[in-house]
């Protein structure tokens, strides 16, 4: 993937800032400023910077958990602002900006100017050549068409970029969450759905149509189910359970419904995206999702849903049904690669 060209603009200098990176600080740093140029802003408090860096950074480290490797401090720095601000991992993106620039917290002040130790200038090592108060000199006057200039505590954007930054603003943003992507899968090698992990919130999709159009029908089979959590005793029309994801959301980033299972709306309040216990909650998870692909299947074997479980099973079409075996091998991975990056199990 290329950016757009400008006869009037070096992009290849742009381009090479993120031909070598060893950290992520580059992509967030960037990031940051098409955001804020986006929003009108050419004269830049780096302040406003690194508090983007850490909120467009905040569900990728607190939520996904995904790693960013040892020598990159990003993800230190997040989880110990989420600590020292007492803010919650699902926070608003403009609440952690806020807090952030506001802040008079020491600590926070802190690790926020750890990142004023090399990005700016080092973002912008492409023009020049030399050390850190050489890169900030040669940046007064826009030498060499450098995209903006230093100052101790902001930047300046350079006018000659500000359109381009504009208008290909998309492509720019684009570019950078591919690198990115790039960047954290080879961090991340058996984590699934990276990309999405580092473009997005919290949005999640609505369970309903995997609740009316498969698990109704079970329920209306079974009269109720039970809860493989707690064991109580669920019933479609009293509202009081949830369609939950066994191996959690924020880790699979899926709603195939081979994953999903209704358990007590209570228990699910605490679950959060904690890890069930493959010896002591598998063979119940088991026994009812096949009891529901059968009675799903005897209704309709046309539901789309069904189709969910091909993922697992690519021979199911030959009515052949659900083995446990090869199911508890495609969870019980997931689950142990999530407890690695960073999810904890639910206590026995």
């Amino acid at each position: 993937m290329s950016l757009p060209y400008d006869q009037n603009l070096p992009v290849n200098k742009l381009a090479s800032v993120f031909a070598n990176t060893s950290a992520s600080y580059k992509f967030y740093w960037f990031l940051a400023i098409l955001e804020l140029v986006e929003q009108g802003h050419t004269y830049i408090p780096k302040r406003m910077l690194f508090a983007r860096m850490i909120s467009n950074s905040w569900y990728t480290v607190n939520y996904f958990h995904v790693s960013f490797g040892k020598q990159d401090l990003i993800q230190e720095s997040v989880r110990a602002t989420l600590r020292i601000e007492g803010l919650r991992v699902n926070e608003n993106k403009n609440v952690i900006n806020t807090v952030l620039e506001k802040t008079p917290s020491t600590e926070t002040i802190k690790i926020l100017n750890h990142f004023d130790k090399n990005v700016p200038h080092w973002f912008i090592s492409s023009w020049f050549s030399g050390n850190r108060n050489n890169i900030y000199s040669l940046s007064q006057n826009f030498e060499h068409g450098c995209i903006y200039r230093l100052e101790k505590d902001a930047i300046e954007i350079n006018p000659l970029w500000i359109s381009y930054l504009k208008s290909n603003s998309k492509i720019l943003r684009d570019f950078c969450y591919w690198n990115l992507s790039l960047f954290l899968q080879k961090r991340n090698p058996n984590v699934p759905d990276i990309s999405n992990k580092i473009s997005r919130g919290l949005s999640r999709n609505s369970l309903m149509k995997q609740t009316n159009e498969y698990w109704k029908l079970v329920f209306a089979e079974l009269g109720a189910v039970n809860c493989i959590f707690t064991n109580k005793r669920l019933i479609f029309e009293e509202k009081k359970f949830a369609l939950d994801h066994f191996v959690p959301h924020a880790f699979v980033s899926h709603d195939l419904i081979w994953n999903l299972i209704p358990i007590d709306k209570t228990f699910n309040y605490s679950k959060g995206d904690k890890l069930p216990l493959i010896e002591k909650h598998f063979d119940d998870f088991f026994n009812l999702q096949k009891l529901a692909y059968e009675i799903v299947k005897s209704h309709n074997a046309k539901n789309k849903y069904l189709e969910d479980y091909l993922t697992i099973f690519p021979d199911l079409q030959q009515d052949k049904g659900l083995d446990y075996l090869r199911y508890r091998q495609t969870v019980q991975p997931l689950l142990t690669i999530a407890n690695n990056n960073g999810f904890s199990y639910l206590k026995d």
